[in-house]
């Protein structure tokens, strides 16, 4: 997870208020999963925005799919026109949402977030209970597949005492 923690570290360094929703989340809480990506649900602010864009500008993100050459400028100007956005940077992928289908805005998920140490540095995850509202909204099979997991891992925690976010 090289990458991944890099881009982890990237982020909270700058400041930027994120969400880490995904595989990545799904791992930080003990899922067996492997994840090539990052997904962030990132807040709207245009300081937030302002900090996101300026951070990431020297790691080259691109539209992950898009040919070659398409002209394509990530900065803060880019980012406030636009929401989500799937990139490819020079530390991996990272997928960025404004909103995310079953959670909203980062203001909609931060109450179902927990604040955990990640590699080091502390950072917002999506709560168990707000991942498996979100891989179930995905829909996807991939996601349907990681809910039966993450739902023993609720349990788990549940029984132990602590109610996953």
């Amino acid at each position: 997870m090289g990458s991944l923690e890099q881009l982890i570290r990237l982020l909270a360094g700058a400041r930027v208020e994120f969400i880490v929703v995904g595989g990545v989340a799904a791992a930080i809480h003990g899922s067996a999963r492997l994840t090539l990506d990052l997904d962030i649900v990132y807040r709207r602010t245009p300081e937030n925005i302002t900090r996101l864009a300026e951070c990431l500008a020297p790691y080259h993100p691109y539209l992950r799919g898009a040919p070659p050459g398409l002209p394509f400028r990530f900065d803060a100007e880019t980012v406030q026109r636009g929401l989500n956005f799937t990139l490819m940077t020079d530390l991996g992928a990272l997928d960025l949402f404004g909103e995310i289908t079953g959670g909203g805005t980062y203001e909609d998920l931060l109450p179902h977030s927990v604040e955990l140490s990640v590699f080091g540095v502390s950072c917002r995850c999506a709560g168990l209970k707000a991942l498996i509202q979100l891989k179930r909204a995905a829909g996807r099979p991939r996601d349907l597949e990681a809910v039966a997991e993450l739902e023993v891992l609720l349990e788990e925690t549940e029984k132990a005492g602590d109610q996953g976010g």
